[in-house]
């Protein structure tokens, strides 16, 4: 995997289409994830690689949401950023926004997780603790249930992401929790409200 940028370049280039707090959290947040699975799956040594993939995966998102996945694909090629982080990002789109499929397992990872994240965080944010240090899987899977909750998160892609993998929904589910709890302090110190 071709990585030719650094974490402080890719931060730079984030938060130069981003600005909204909640967009850097959950990139910040998708990164952890992606860093947690890449060292679980046994890819430590592309774990730079996943953590920037899952930095950047929404780089268009705030500025460009009706041409997401392709306004980034076309940022990062004006950067002269590696296809390889092209490709794994604008893949998480697959049938939303773009015809990339994921390939690789981490493509599959950050498909998943990316609608994931943003469910388990709803859900952290209803607790007293607001946090996902002290969430469970069945806290999780009921509100997964209740589509009115977190309407924006589609169950459908984090189904077809946990299949992609050829993992169940709960596996899927209970890693990412612990992967969100690997860096939510992180996160939190990262960017204030």
């Amino acid at each position: 995997m071709d990585l030719n940028i650094t974490r402080e370049q890719a931060w730079n280039l984030l938060t130069k289409y981003n600005q909204d707090s909640f967009h850097l959290k959950h990139a910040l947040t998708v990164e952890g994830t992606m860093r947690y699975f890449a060292d679980k799956l046994g890819f430590q040594e592309d774990r730079d690689f996943w953590g920037i993939v899952g930095l950047l995966h929404d780089l268009d998102f705030e500025r460009y949401p009706e041409e997401h996945c392709i306004r980034g694909q076309e940022i990062m090629r004006e950067k002269g950023i590696s296809e390889d982080i092209i490709h794994a990002t604008a893949s998480h789109g697959y049938n939303l926004t773009v015809d990339i499929e994921p390939e690789h397992t981490m493509e599959k990872v950050l498909y998943a997780v990316d609608e994931l994240t943003g469910l388990i965080g709803a859900v952290a944010l209803m607790r007293p603790s607001k946090s996902v240090q002290d969430l469970e899987l069945k806290s999780v899977k009921k509100k997964f249930k209740t589509l009115s909750f977190a309407a924006g998160c589609s169950r459908d892609v984090i189904q077809n992401g946990a299949e992609m993998l050829g993992w169940e929904l709960d596996e899927l589910i209970e890693h990412t929790i612990l992967a969100m709890r690997t860096c939510e302090d992180a996160v939190k110190a990262a960017v204030s409200e």
